[in-house]
């Protein structure tokens, strides 16, 4: 827990935000996680052993040395369980077994036992919102209207075809005289209520046809659910990552959600989920899995897909002391936001914003579900240097780093320029408004040779990026002022550096546009300027006096600079310094 301190910048300023650590005081008893950068793998993108075009465990147990070497502390590996792919593992068909095109039990043991000799922490991807209409709960539960598990996914009758007011999505989708409850939409086009004739009702999806809502107001549901949990908690994984958890319930008298204004990728109103995500029960559940884990020995975590608009909503994520919730919601909105831009004004007020949590912040800038940062945030000329100030801002924030496969050596977004090359279902239905998301999933880039390194096979799942010929893993390697090695500098120095890793943040020269600037505290602070600018910019004055040390430099002509009296920062450049 932390306090809210109030600090001055160099212009007189204030700051408020929330200091969780002494600032002069390593916290030595933290848990692992607290100061960890996680990295998240697509399995089927990360490196194939077999030849069959599909990555696999063993293509993950390949490259933990790469891993190591770049200073990872734990992995998330998005699902690897049996699964038909529709939405390529996020529908569950068994939650306690390997999707055979992954691999084996035994092999995710090996992996499991060969990233812990690398001091590596393993962490899954738990799907609980939905399962895969293939796993034997739905079978069962969609076969009548009086079986067992009739009950534990979200049914209903519908209402009269000639209702008044009916949606389009409603009126679209009508069966057998019956139309849906409400005009709630799915994720990925259409009516969010598909029909069964064996039941003569409804099931709800809050996403694809093929993953239906669990029915989370049923107790079984939540009992089998953690009985899941504790499957992979017994065999020792280090935590999981929770998709989609803000939609675990769903208003029991089934209201509209409200329009808003426009049109999704799909020509369909634009709703307010007022009715159908982040209704209060779901923290009740949050609660007791907590509860769950905690029971467990070695630190277990979660970390929360928690894609809220504020700071505060997301705050609510972490519980209370005496009602702890996630120990790591995910703040999406420095690199997620709908204004999300590479400018040092809308960086400077999220991080700022995220010290403003009642425990420690995770910032995340790359997923698996949004173009990568180096398209987002670049400019088509100048990406890799303002790829350097980002990773810069995500590895000297007082925060937990989540990176994402690629993002450290560059890895741009190679996005389908034809329908019929997509094979995310939200790029099939959403085209071309949507192209969907196999553009930030492509094959990882390990080499410049064939396939680039990631598999034997001259067909690859997903086509492998061009780009590959420059943008490896090993030639980066060998370049000293490469992307690779700048993310490197930076992660064993938020591990090493005492101020880095335990130090608050102070935040100086608030009112500046251009140039981003805080001081990580303690016995020997660390301050961090990040230029966000195309010009080469003053550094603002007494910042930090006497001699200096630079712990890291995008630019080279930084690194012999003695003081910051009169010095300048290069344009799209990060300068983190000490006093000598």
């Amino acid at each position: 827990m932390g306090i809210f301190r109030r600090i001055a910048g160099v212009a007189g300023s204030l700051c408020l935000f929330w200091a969780a650590l002494d600032a002069t005081a390593a916290d030595t008893k933290a848990p692992w996680w607290k100061h960890a950068l996680v990295y998240e793998i697509y399995p089927r993108s990360f490196g194939d052993s077999n030849g069959d075009g599909v990555g696999d465990l063993n293509g993950i147990n390949a490259h933990l040395d790469d891993l190591e070497k770049l200073g990872v502390d734990a992995i998330w590996i998005a699902p690897m369980y049996p699964s038909p792919q529709a939405d390529f593992g996020y529908d569950i068909s068994d939650y306690q077994a390997i999707d055979p095109q992954y691999g084996t039990m035994a092999d995710f043991d090996r992996l499991q036992q060969a990233a812990k000799q690398r001091h590596i922490h393993v962490i899954l991807d738990m799907v609980m919102n939905h399962t895969s209409d293939h796993h034997a709960w739905f079978v069962e539960s969609a076969s009548s209207r009086n079986n067992p598990k009739s009950d534990w996914y979200v049914w209903n009758d519908g209402i009269p075809a000639d209702t008044a007011h009916l949606s389009a999505v409603q009126r679209r989708n009508i069966h057998d005289g019956k139309a849906p409850p409400n005009n709630w939409e799915s994720m990925f086009g259409g009516s969010a209520w598909q029909w069964v004739p064996a039941r003569q009702q409804f099931y709800y999806h809050r996403f694809y046809i093929q993953q239906p809502d669990l029915n989370w107001r049923n107790p079984d549901v939540e009992k089998a659910m953690f009985g899941a949990i504790r499957f992979w908690l017994d065999r020792g994984v280090d935590g999981f990552r929770l998709d989609a958890i803000s939609v675990l319930f769903e208003d029991t008298e089934l209201r509209n959600d409200p329009e808003r204004p426009g049109t999704n990728a799909q020509g369909e109103p634009n709703l307010n989920y007022l009715y159908s995500d982040k209704l209060p029960e779901v923290h009740g559940v949050m609660r007791r899995l907590r509860a769950l884990v905690d029971s467990y020995p070695g630190q277990r975590v979660l970390i929360g897909e928690t894609y809220e608009p504020n700071i505060k909503l997301l705050d609510e994520w972490y519980g209370t002391k005496e009602a702890p919730q996630l120990q790591l919601p995910m703040n999406l909105q420095l690199g997620f936001g709908w204004q999300a831009s590479f400018d040092a004004t809308w960086f400077r007020k999220r991080l700022q914003e995220s010290q403003q949590v009642h425990g420690q912040p995770l910032l995340v800038v790359d997923n698996h579900d949004n173009p990568r940062s180096i398209d987002r945030f670049g400019d088509g000329t100048h990406d890799v240097e303002r790829a350097k100030v980002v990773a810069a801002a995500l590895l000297t924030s007082r925060a937990v780093a989540l990176t994402y496969y690629g993002a450290p050596i560059g890895m741009t977004t190679a996005t389908p320029t034809r329908v019929e090359d997509v094979r995310d279902p939200v790029g099939v239905t959403g085209w071309p408004k949507d192209k969907g998301r196999d553009g930030e999933r492509t094959p990882m880039q390990w080499t410049s040779g064939a396939q680039a390194g990631f598999s034997t096979s001259p067909k690859t799942w997903l086509p492998v990026n061009p780009n590959h010929a420059t943008v490896n893993v090993e030639d980066e390697w060998k370049q000293p002022e490469s992307l690779l090695n700048w993310h490197r500098q930076l992660i064993a120095l938020r591990r090493d550096n005492p101020a880095l890793r335990d130090g608050a943040m102070t935040f100086l020269d608030n009112d500046n546009p251009n140039v981003l600037v805080y001081r990580r505290e303690g016995t020997r602070p660390v301050l961090v300027m990040l230029n966000f600018s195309g010009s080469a910019q003053p550094v603002p004055k007494r910042l930090m006096q006497g001699k200096i040390r630079t712990l890291a430099a995008s630019e080279d002509s930084l690194r012999e600079v003695a003081t910051l009296d009169e010095a300048s920062l290069p344009a799209y450049s990060a300068w983190v310094v000490t006093s000598d």
